[in-house]
């Protein structure tokens, strides 16, 4: 990570609600922040904090109520629609807790679906070898693991070399041990491609894999904390 390099993104007086009135849903209540390249950044919290609100309006997905989020020289509040479209599919890899691959189609196939439509895409045996999957992407997303399904979601989300990889709760539907190769696959993306990575998490330990961990509570940012070392997968626990 480069201190002297402009943020990826540069979030101003960032709000949403859902709703009007009294009955509005205030999901996010004013968020500054900045986003540096190459930054692995944990954004921690509970249910309901506003994370995942976040992270959709940095992917493109949803617009803010008011307030400024750029991408570099993009701002997202106020693009179009065929704007964001073409952000999203340049620019964004999302990792979500549930894998949605297409159960007809081999690991291969289904990272294969995404290089089509990119510009520049890594062959698919090279993103799956970025997530150990090499000798598995001939398999259906039914003779995989829980674990090997989501790096397979992973290597798809990757393979278009997107600056950005947003994954929301990528362990949440897994054990321990499966979630560990799986942050050592986002850790590998982080480290090796130089990916800005944003992960969402509501487990504290989990945060310490991180550059920066912001906590979140009631749409609010309570503190951004720099992690002193990023701990290795392996030595966290939860």
């Amino acid at each position: 990570m480069t201190a002297s390099r402009p943020p990826v993104f540069e979030l101003r007086g960032l709000r949403k609600a859902y709703g009007e009135g009294a009955a509005a849903v205030r999901a996010l209540r004013g968020i500054d922040l900045h986003i540096d390249p190459g930054e692995l950044l944990v954004l921690l919290g509970p249910s309901g904090s506003g994370k995942s609100t976040l992270l959709n309006i940095l992917g493109g997905l949803d617009r803010p109520t008011t307030g400024s989020v750029r991408f570099g020289e993009l701002e997202l509040s106020t693009a179009t629609d065929a704007a964001l479209t073409d952000y999203r599919r340049h620019h964004v890899g999302f990792v979500f807790q549930f894998y949605n691959l297409i159960a007809s189609l081999t690991a291969r196939e289904n990272v294969e679906l995404v290089t089509e439509v990119a510009d520049a895409p890594m062959p698919a045996e090279e993103a799956l070898g970025l997530v150990d999957l090499a000798e598995r992407m001939t398999h259906f997303p039914a003779q995989l693991s829980g674990g090997e399904q989501q790096r397979v979601a992973i290597a798809r989300a990757i393979a278009k070399r997107p600056s950005v990889l947003l994954c929301d709760e990528p362990t949440g539907a897994l054990d321990v041990a499966t979630g560990i190769r799986v942050l050592e696959s986002i850790l590998r993306i982080n480290e090796q491609l130089g990916t800005t990575t944003l992960l969402i998490t509501h487990n504290a330990d989990i945060a310490r894999l991180g550059d920066r961990v912001v906590r979140f509570a009631d749409g609010l940012i309570r503190t951004v904390e720099r992690n002193p070392a990023r701990v290795p997968p392996s030595q966290l626990h939860w």
